[in-house]
């Protein structure tokens, strides 16, 4: 299980394996044929509000994950249609964001690694 992180704006690589993009809205100023993603699975991205409450904010990263924790535990047909893809081979997971750190795909990476 290889499991990586990238923001949408950087190159994709042959590296990446399967490309998933992991937001609810497509990155702004990035066209398809440039970002390369095999696989868009909007219903794992967090929901606008809890995206709207976390607002990046480090101190609330802790209650941000236990929610969007929830939020997951409540869609286990796409948890695990992602966790099939997981187990296959490498999968990248893409995002949008500009923080880097504290972001939902390492949220969502940290909750796959802990189910597979």
């Amino acid at each position: 299980m290889n499991i990586r992180i990238k923001r949408a704006y950087e190159d994709p690589d042959e590296a990446d394996g399967l490309r998933i993009l992991v937001d609810r809205l497509w990155p702004r100023g990035i066209s398809k044929e440039k970002a390369r993603i095999d696989l868009w699975i909007k219903d794992l991205a967090p929901s606008n509000e809890l995206r709207s409450w976390y607002g990046h904010e480090p101190e609330k990263w802790p209650e941000f994950r236990s929610r969007y924790f929830a939020e997951l535990d409540s869609n286990p047909e796409q948890v695990s249609e992602l966790l099939g893809h997981v187990r296959k081979g490498t999968v990248t997971l893409v995002y949008s964001s500009k923080e880097q750190r504290l972001n939902n795909a390492r949220a969502l990476k940290e909750y796959l690694e802990d189910r597979a």
